[in-house]
């Protein structure tokens, strides 16, 4: 029987017996799997708590530094990382014994002297119900990426670019620093599904929403909010950062025409750009006008250009309750 692949196949035997450690280890190795052995506690915790643990675990209850059953609650106090499934071993075969060793956290159970082939069959079980764990867990972060990221991009959704921005409003209101918020519209973006088709509609939207991404720092956030419309969160870009990643994607998406399966096409977008600070704090709704303002400013001044929100006393855009209605909806 060959381990390989499988989400336990790396094996951690904590024993200090040094004969009963060595059966373990070729009885293990014999059978595929990848073992690790220590000879108390203390080492047992700090392999299970690395940033590569192994998913299985043999534990021996009575250890120098630190008993199993201690082992155990430890690990499970420090959840968070990958599952690690654990069998307890001990020469104590009381029904009491059995509750407090599953009780501290350990998934199974056996008595010394053992058979090997029950061994092997609870280890066996233990990789049936980590591969089980792993699916669920694949699962849930997939059905969580489908519903905070849009389909045809995957880049934030509305929903999840508002919050990002949401967070680290508060975060600068709070704390201090800067935070910059552009909204980008891709000029005459209906032309382009009138004249090409909806198949080349969805690779405009999808290649600039590449270029967008590669021209912005890990830590700030692109998301799409309607067909043609975009919400970039900058978080501590100021007055000179903020315009200055507007004007590199504008440069980004007007350099080069978007290869599609009709052909080529060109495109231009324009932006418009808000900016918080100490000197001149914004809220959310605050931040969201000024930037629709400006937007609508680089629209109405030619487009595929880039416009920065003046400060916010001279603002004079919809109220912020229609606009974050706008964004929220995706509709203009």
């Amino acid at each position: 029987m060959t381990q390989e692949g499988k989400p336990g196949n790396r094996i951690l035997i904590a024993e200090d017996d040094p004969i009963s450690r060595r059966v373990l280890e070729v009885f293990l190795v014999k059978r595929g799997y990848i073992v690790f052995t220590v000879t108390n506690g203390k080492e047992a915790l700090r392999v299970l708590l690395g940033d590569t643990p192994p998913r299985l675990a043999v534990l021996d209850w009575m250890m120098p530094e630190m008993e199993g059953t201690q082992v155990c609650q430890q690990v499970r106090e420090h959840a968070g990382g990958p599952y690690v499934y654990i069998v307890l071993l001990a020469a104590r075969d009381q029904k009491e014994d059995l509750v407090e060793g599953l009780g501290s956290g350990a998934d199974d159970y056996l008595t010394k002297p053992f058979d090997s082939r029950e061994q092997e069959a609870r280890l066996m079980v233990g990789q049936r119900i980590l591969g089980l764990q792993d699916n669920l867990v694949a699962a849930w972060k997939e059905s969580h990426f489908r519903a905070t990221h849009d389909a045809l991009t995957e880049l934030s959704n509305r929903g999840s670019v508002l919050d990002v921005l949401r967070r680290e409003d508060s975060r600068q209101m709070r704390e201090g620093g800067s935070i910059g918020v552009v909204m980008v519209d891709l000029d005459h973006f209906k032309n382009v599904n009138d004249t090409y088709g909806h198949f080349c509609g969805d690779t405009v939207p999808r290649e600039s929403a590449n270029r967008m991404v590669a021209s912005v720092r890990p830590y700030d956030t692109v998301g799409r909010c309607g067909g043609e419309e975009f919400l970039i969160v900058l978080p501590g870009s100021d007055a000179l950062g903020a315009p200055g990643v507007a004007e590199r994607i504008r440069k980004v998406i007007e350099s080069q025409p978007i290869p599609t399966q009709v052909g080529e096409v060109r495109l231009t977008a324009s932006f418009g750009v808000a900016v918080g600070d100490s000197r001149n704090p914004l809220d959310m709704e605050t931040l969201l006008r000024a930037a629709d303002a400006a937007l609508y400013r680089a629209k109405d001044q030619g487009r595929n250009r880039s416009e920065v929100a003046p400060p916010f006393g001279a603002v004079t855009a919809r109220s912020s309750v229609a606009v974050h209605a706008q964004i929220e909806s995706g509709s203009r």
